[in-house]
Formats: C-alpha cells, sequence, structure tokens
C-alpha cells in the first residue's frame, strides 16, 4: 500500500462489492513448488486463460544506494531490458513486442522487481529473455547515455510538482540520517555520478537466489513451473552481501514544516509512527484507517474535512510497513487560504478516533467493505501474482488468502478502540505543506529537493 500519495476514490465501487457479496467466498488454490535446483515459488493454476504471469523480488531496494550515486538500483533494473547477451536494445525490445512479451523491472524502497506476462505459446522465448536480462545485461553506453537522461529529465519534471516536492520532504523530516530519507530516483547531482561499472556490477551483488521470491498464475503445471524456475533463475549468483540496513523510527514529531511554492493550492503530509504488517493489531489498525481515511467519502476524515467544511479538495489516511520502519499518514490538498484550518481539524478528528473510537455502525460498515472488496483484487493473472509475491515478502503463510477474511471479521469494536489509542498520538505527527499555506506558523522553512 502507498500512503505517501493521495488515496483514490474508486467510483462505483460499492455497487460492485454488493455484487460479490452474494457469491460464494472467493477461494485460491496455492500451490507450493520447488524446483529440482532448490528454488521455490508460489503457483495459482489457471487452465483457462492462455497467460502466464510471473512476479519476483529480490530483497534490499533503493535503500541499499550509496549516498553519492543515489538512483543507481532504478536505472539498473531499467537498463536490464535495454540489451542483454547478443541482443542490443532495439532487437531485445524487439524480441519482446514481435511475441507480445511484456518483461519488466524496477525498484522499491525495500526490494527489487521483476515481472513477466506472456502467452502460452510464447513461454519459452519470455523465459528465456528474462534470464537473459537478469544474467547478461549488456549496459551499453548509448543506452546507459540515454536512460540517465530520461531519469534526469524525469527529476527536473518532478521538481516542479509540488507532490514530489512534499513527499521528499516529508521523507527527509521523518527519516534525516537513513537511506529512506533520500530520493529514490536519485537527484539532478547523484544520477550523472552513476558510471557504466556502478551499473554492471550491480546485478551479481543483488540480483541473487537467497533474497529471491517468486509468484507465479497462469496456465503452467507445478512440473513445469519447476524446470522454469531453474532455468530463470538457477544461473544467478547464490548469496549476496549482507543488506546492513539499521532499522528506523520516524523523527519530527511535531514539526510543521513549509516548503513554499508559488501555487494556489497546498499540499499537505502529515505522519507519525504506525505497525509492523506482523503485528497482531494489523487487522484491527486496518479497519480503523478505513474508518479514519481510507475509506474515501465514506470516512471520518473526508467527511468531517471536505464534505462538512469544505477545507480540502480531498483527505485520507493510510499504514505502511517497511521493512525497517512503520508509517501511520494522512495526506491531502486545499485552498491555501484553508491550509491551517484544515491541518488544525485533522490533528483533532486525529485526536478524538484516538479517544472515542469508532461506532458499531462504522465497524460494520468497514468490514462490510474490505471483506466483500477482496475479490476485487484477483483481477486478472498479474494482479494474483502480485498478491501472491506480497504475501510471500510479509511472511504471512500460504493460506492467507484463504483466512484473510475471517481476520477482518474477528476485529471488535473494543480491539478498534484498544488500537486507536495506542496508535494515533495527534502530538506526534510531523507536518509538510508545500504551498503558499495560510494560518500556518512553520517550525521549518525549507527549499525542498534540488
Amino acid at each position: 500500500m502507498t500512503t505517501f500519495a493521495m488515496i483514490a476514490v474508486r467510483r462505483g465501487l460499492a455497487a460492485l462489492v454488493l455484487l460479490f457479496l452474494a457469491l460464494p467466498a472467493y477461494a485460491v488454490d496455492i500451490e507450493r513448488v520447488v524446483s529440482p535446483g532448490g528454488i521455490e515459488a508460489w503457483l495459482v493454476r489457471d487452465e483457462k486463460n492462455p497467460i502466464i504471469a510471473m512476479n519476483w523480488s529480490f530483497e534490499g531496494g533503493t535503500e541499499l544506494d550509496p549516498a553519492d550515486k543515489l538512483g543507481l538500483s532504478a536505472m539498473t533494473m531499467s537498463l536490464l531490458t535495454e540489451g542483454a547477451g547478443d541482443l542490443d536494445s532495439q532487437a531485445f525490445r524487439k524480441r519482446l513486442e514481435d511475441n507480445s512479451i511484456s518483461l519488466g523491472f524496477s525498484a522499491g524502497r525495500d526490494a527489487l522487481f521483476g515481472s513477466l506476462t506472456t502467452l502460452k505459446e510464447t513461454k519459452e522465448i519470455a523465459f528465456d529473455l528474462a534470464a537473459l536480462a537478469m544474467t547478461k545485461p549488456r549496459f551499453d553506453a548509448d543506452a546507459v547515455q540515454r536512460v540517465q537522461g530520461q531519469y534526469l529529465a524525469a527529476v527536473k519534471r518532478s521538481l516542479a510538482n509540488p507532490s514530489y516536492v512534499a513527499q521528499v520532504t516529508f521523507l527527509e523530516t521523518l527519516f534525516p540520517d537513513h537511506p529512506y530519507g533520500r530520493p529514490a530516483r536519485g537527484t539532478l547531482k547523484t544520477i550523472p555520478a552513476i558510471a557504466v561499472e556502478d551499473l554492471k556490477a550491480t546485478p551479481p551483488r543483488r540480483l541473487t537466489r537467497d533474497r529471491l521470491k517468486v509468484a507465479v498464475s497462469g496456465d503452467i503445471t507445478a512440473a513445469e513451473l519447476g524446470k522454469v524456475l531453474d532455468r530463470m533463475f538457477g544461473a544467478l549468483p547464490a548469496e549476496g552481501a549482507p543488506l546492513g540496513v539499521p532499522d528506523v523510527e520516524p523523527q519530527g514529531a511535531g514539526k510543521v514544516v513549509q516548503a513554499t511554492r508559488p501555487i494556489p493550492q497546498t499540499i499537505l503530509l502529515m505522519g507519525h509512527k504506525g505497525l509492523k504488517r506482523s503485528d497482531p493489531d494489523w487487522y484491527a489498525a486496518t479497519v480503523l484507517n478505513y474508518v479514519l481515511g481510507g475509506g474515501g467519502f465514506s470516512s471520518r476524515l473526508m467527511e468531517e474535512v471536505r464534505e462538512k467544511r469544505g477545507l480540502t479538495y480531498g483527505v485520507g489516511s493510510g499504514i505502511q510497513s517497511l521493512e525497517h520502519t512503520t508509517l501511520m499518514t494522512v495526506s491531502g490538498s486545499m485552498a491555501n487560504a484553508n491550509a491551517g484550518k484544515a491541518k488544525d481539524l485533522i490533528k483533532e478528528i486525529w485526536g478524538d478516533v484516538a479517544k472515542k473510537g469508532v461506532t458499531e455502525q462504522e465497524l460494520k460498515d468497514a468490514k462490510t467493505y474490505l471483506t466483500g472488496s477482496f475479490p476485487l483484487d484477483f483481477t486478472s493473472n498479474g494482479a494474483i501474482a502480485g498478491i501472491l509475491l506480497s504475501v510471500q515478502r510479509d511472511e504471512l503463510g500460504i493460506d492467507y488468502l484463504d483466512k484473510r477474511n475471517s481476520l477482518i471479521e474477528a476485529v471488535t469494536l473494543a480491539d478498534v478502540q484498544r488500537v486507536a489509542q495506542r496508535l494515533l498520538d495527534p502530538s506526534q505527527l510531523a507536518a509538510v505543506l508545500v504551498g503558499q499555506p495560510e494560518g500556518v506558523t512553520p517550525t521549518a522553512v525549507v527549499d525542498g529537493p534540488s
């Protein structure tokens, strides 16, 4: 889940939820597959759909980038499909396009990711291209220069985007001395410092089997998949160096940081410590968050701040559990004239829910939505593979999808009240405002990222 961006409201979803509530419980049959070489994957087989989707990850993401070469992980992953083996960038991409194969790589805060979608009839080509990209990437000078230019252009554009400025400033405020506080895509200074040698050295150190998790959905048998796993990942190094990233708690309690920009509205981000995904209170916190600000127009924040008083264009909350920290956040945008009033009201609601909790009706509505909308996540083989990978990375167990709704249903009103008192603390909220906010007394005024 991403909590640094405004939570989108999915219009028309209520009708779909009601439809699914009338259907039998959604069941997913997950097979644990272990290759002859010892590589594990989770598989959901779908014989009716001639598409195979694979998602995989390697633990350790942009957090491992050197401070003077931020963007290294992201650039490396982008370049894996820009030529490999005997195929230069144009030839590699043509091979993908000619066979309707989707192959991509990306870098997250805590992991590096790969995804592959192929028709059953072109699967052999797809598996070979994926393996080639990870084991024999070319990093040709012209491709590196082009991608480097794309990253620099993207950062320049982002610096003019107040939402990006707010996000980067927010992370710098909460994690000033930790890799989480650095721009993941790099800066105008660090991107040019990334050399071809840096890029070439990254895959052997980072794409290793001991950090690998794989999820697959589609028309492929367990026996076939076992062979594919060795074919795609067997040639990768067995082990990588220790990750060595420390855990950290969010800083900046009570701070109000302003980055002034000549725009007619203010972007607001606020947050403090959350809770780990493995915490037994996670499901109660999920229900709490839905009521507080995760439920779109049905949430307390949207109702009180936007609907009743018209102080924001939108507002929402979220919970995020990263590998080395946790966050409970709220985000919104409003006219500059309303910034101070909106910020103060959000803190007031935050504290009110902490003291009084939620109502029985709010609890019922939240549980109905969270359980009834769950099948909507399983829209395609790609979506299923993505969910399986997340479940693996969060170590929730192979039976999680079968028991997830019962865990939500088991949440009581007392659970939510207890977790609200434990989790929500308005005095601990750090706030970042980007724009020309009125009615705000900042504790610090910063230039923002450059």
